[in-house]
C-alpha cells in the first residue's frame, strides 16, 4: 500500500505491521525482550496476568492484562492488535516449585500454552518463538549440550516445556505454524541501564540471591550440593545474558518473518561456571564477601548444564556478547540500587 505523507508531499511505502504480542511480556525475559523489540522498530504489544510479572516493567507498547488460559480474552486482544508474531513467556518456571506442586506447572505451562497456540492458529498467525529451556535435556550425556542431544527432563517443569515442544512439532508439521524453540542455559543480568532487572517474588535465582546476601539482605548463601562431579564439588551452569536472550528473540521474530523454518535452537554462553566460581565472581564485584552455606542436593538439580550454540550462530547469526563479568556487574547495578520489594 501507498499512502502520501501530507507533511512532506513525498511518497513513503508502508511495510507490514511490525505488532508482536509478547505473553508474558511484565516478566524477566519478556520485558527485556519488549525493549529490544522496540529498539528495532517493533511494537511489543504486553499480555500477561502479573502474577510473576510487574506493571513496571511494561514501558515499550500496550499493555493487555489476561491469563493465557482465557481462550476469549486471547481471541480479543489479538482481533484489537492483530499482531504479525507471538513470543510465549508465560510459564511457572522454578524447578524446585514443579516438583511440590506438579499440577500447577502442567495447568499453567500446558494447558495455558495449547490454549494459546489454539488462539494463534485461529488468528492465522504463522510465526510463534516458544520460551524453552536446557532443563527438557535432562542429565547430560555429554558437555556441551547441542540440539540433538536426548530429551529426558528429570523434573516437571522441564516436562511441561517439552510436552509444548512437540506439540509445535506437530503444529509445524500438520497446521503451518511455524516456530522458533529457544531452549535457554541460565538466564542472568539487567538492563544495562537500570530501568528493568531480574525481580522475583519470592527469589529463588542464584545470582540475586548471592547479591541479596552481599548487600546484607540475606544471612548468606545457601549452596545445595557440594559432591557433584564437577572440578569443585558444585554444579556447573552456563549463565546468559538476558540482554543476550532478548536479541536472540528479535532475531527469531525477523527470521520468522523472513519465510524461515520451525527450528530448536540453544541459547548459552559454551561456558560453564560452577557455584563456587559465581559465588568468587559476586564478590569480587560487589567488593562485598558473604557467608556461604553448603546443604544437601535439592530434588531436580542437573550436575552440568552448558550449551553448544553453534546453531543459534548459523540459524539465526546470533552469538552471546556479555561475558559473566558484565552480566554480575548489570545484575549488581540493578539489585543494589532497587528497593526491596
Amino acid at each position: 500500500m501507498i499512502q502520501r505523507n501530507p507533511i512532506s508531499k513525498r511518497t513513503v511505502h508502508v511495510t507490514q505491521s511490525k505488532t508482536v504480542l509478547v505473553v508474558g511480556g511484565a516478566g524477566y525475559i519478556g520485558s527485556h525482550t519488549c525493549l529490544t523489540l522496540a529498539a528495532r522498530g517493533y511494537t511489543p504489544v504486553v499480555f500477561d496476568n502479573l502474577s510473576n510479572g510487574h506493571a513496571e516493567f511494561v514501558r515499550w507498547g500496550p499493555f493487555e492484562q489476561g491469563d493465557i488460559r482465557d481462550r476469549k480474552r486471547l481471541d480479543d486482544v489479538i482481533a484489537t492488535h492483530k499482531p504479525v508474531a507471538v513470543l510465549h513467556f508465560a510459564a511457572m518456571i522454578e524447578v524446585g516449585e514443579s516438583v511440590k506442586d506438579p499440577v500447577a506447572f502442567y495447568d499453567n505451562n500446558v494447558i495455558g500454552a495449547l490454549t494459546l497456540l489454539s488462539a494463534v492458529l485461529s488468528a492465522g498467525i504463522e510465526a510463534f518463538v516458544f520460551s524453552s529451556t536446557c532443563a527438557t535435556y535432562g542429565l547430560p550425556k555429554q558437555v556441551p549440550m547441542d540440539e540433538s542431544h536426548e530429551q529426558n527432563p528429570i523434573n516437571p517443569y522441564g516436562r511441561t516445556k517439552w510436552i509444548v515442544e512437540q506439540a509445535l512439532q506437530d503444529y509445524s508439521a500438520y497446521k503451518g505454524l511455524r516456530s522458533v524453540i529457544l531452549r535457554y542455559f541460565n538466564a542472568a543480568g539487567a538492563d544495562l541501564e537500570g530501568r528493568i532487572g531480574e525481580w522475583h517474588s519470592p527469589e529463588t535465582h542464584a545470582i540475586p540471591l548471592a547479591i541479596d546476601a552481599a548487600l546484607g539482605r540475606r544471612d548468606g548463601f545457601k549452596v545445595f550440593g557440594a559432591d557433584y562431579d564437577t572440578r569443585d564439588g558444585t554444579c556447573v551452569r552456563d549463565y546468559i545474558h538476558v540482554l543476550d536472550l532478548a536479541d536472540a528473540h528479535v532475531r527469531a521474530v525477523d527470521y520468522l518473518l523472513s519465510g524461515g523454518e520451525s527450528v530448536k535452537l540453544n541459547l548459552g554462553t559454551g561456558t560453564g561456571t560452577t557455584v563456587k566460581e559465581l559465588m568468587t565472581v559476586i564478590s569480587d564485584v560487589s567488593g562485598k564477601p558473604f557467608p556461604l552455606e553448603y546443604a544437601e542436593r535439592r530434588d531436580g538439580d542437573s550436575t552440568s548444564l552448558v550449551a553448544n550454540n553453534d546453531k543459534a550462530l548459523s540459524v539465526l547469526g546470533w552469538q552471546p556478547k556479555y561475558d559473566l563479568q558484565q552480566i554480575i556487574q548489570s545484575a549488581w547495578q540493578w539489585h543494589s540500587r532497587r528497593n526491596e520489594h
